[in-house]
């Protein structure tokens, strides 16, 4: 199959060898997928996460770096044909996305990552019939690929135990925060603040549902805004993912604020553990998306409660996708490129 494959910390179009479905697995025809920052830390970094996740028998720790990997786990594809003894839960030609995970044997792989569950960036992938969700076939395919990272945004956003009262703070307005936003408005909470040092980021965080947005050259965004009527922030989704946020949150906050961590940073962080104690704060840490998010984050795009259309750029073909991912820590970049697998 055609794909543009990483080797050797470069993504090239190439032949990639067609994956054959077992059991339990889904052979699917990629229609789109969506570049993930998580790819472009990845092409500059793999080495960096895969060597930490084996500290700890992480979900990257059995990642072979020196095979060809065909990375892109926010897709929607088509089912061709399912693996000897499977389920077949779903028929075939369904219109599906799902959790990038996929059994291999007795172990779990991710697609997009390991080298034996080949992602979107190529024209065919290897999926999970249990974490297969099907997506209406009259949904526009752009907007289809972007269900798992809503997805996200809407387990980050329930990580924040949120209660009647509460004021979140996003922190970050990339795809991440956006997201938080998104879910928060879902939700029906108000009000929502959101913090982003550029200007477009923060004209989509009002498009995504916040209702206050502070420029943090300008401003505190933890200080009383004169529309909160003398309240601050005291649910602070970090959403940037650089080392040092998460002290600079614990300064900030007031007491007995609560804190969900979101980004995806790959450098250390410190923190006085004392000044968060004396505050009496509450961290959490949010992971990846589960089946119920996945099911939420698809009917909020198909029913226009949630519109993501602001956060499409031009779509590209696979000769795009380097350059793209290189190019995607630049806040003046869409918030989501989609790959067309069929073009080169």
């Amino acid at each position: 199959m055609k794909a543009a494959i990483l080797d050797k910390g470069r993504i090239q179009v190439g032949e990639f060898p067609d994956p054959t479905p077992e059991t339990g697995q889904v052979l699917v025809r990629t229609h789109r997928c969506a570049l993930c920052a998580s790819d472009a830390h990845f092409l500059t970094s793999g080495h960096t996460i895969v060597e930490r996740s084996q500290k700890n028998d992480g979900p990257y720790a059995r990642i072979d770096l020196s095979k060809p990997i065909v990375m892109g786990h926010e897709y929607v594809g088509e089912i061709l044909d399912y693996g000897p003894g499977s389920r077949k839960p779903l028929p075939k030609g369904t219109l599906v996305t799902a959790i990038p995970g996929v059994r291999l044997g007795n172990s779990f792989g991710i697609v997009g990552y390991y080298p034996e569950c080949p992602g979107g960036y190529g024209e065919y992938m290897l999926l999970d019939e249990d974490l297969l969700l099907e997506v209406p076939r009259d949904i526009d395919l752009d907007l289809a690929a972007l269900i798992e990272p809503l997805a996200v945004g809407i387990e980050h956003a329930r990580a924040g135990e949120l209660r009647e009262g509460d004021i979140p703070l996003v922190l970050g307005c990339g795809a991440i925060g956006l997201g938080v936003i998104a879910a928060l408005k879902l939700k029906g909470v108000a009000p929502i603040v959101a913090c982003d040092l550029d200007p477009g980021r923060r004209s989509l965080a009002l498009e995504m549902g916040a209702h206050i947005v502070v420029d943090p050259t300008e401003a505190s965004p933890y200080h009383p805004h004169v529309d909160l009527r003398g309240r601050v922030p005291n649910v602070v989704y970090e959403c940037v993912g650089k080392a040092g946020i998460m002290t600079r949150i614990i300064d900030e906050i007031g007491f007995g604020g609560r804190i969900v961590m979101g980004g995806y940073c790959l450098d250390p962080e410190e923190i006085y553990v004392p000044t968060a104690q004396n505050k009496r704060l509450q961290v959490n840490f949010a992971g990846g998306e589960m089946p119920e998010d996945m099911e939420a984050a698809r009917d909020a795009i198909v029913s226009g409660k949630v519109d993501l259309r602001p956060w499409l750029g031009e779509g590209i073909g696979l000769s795009g996708v380097e350059d793209a991912l290189k190019r995607m820590a630049d806040p003046s970049e869409p918030i989501r490129r989609v790959v067309d697998p069929t073009r080169e």
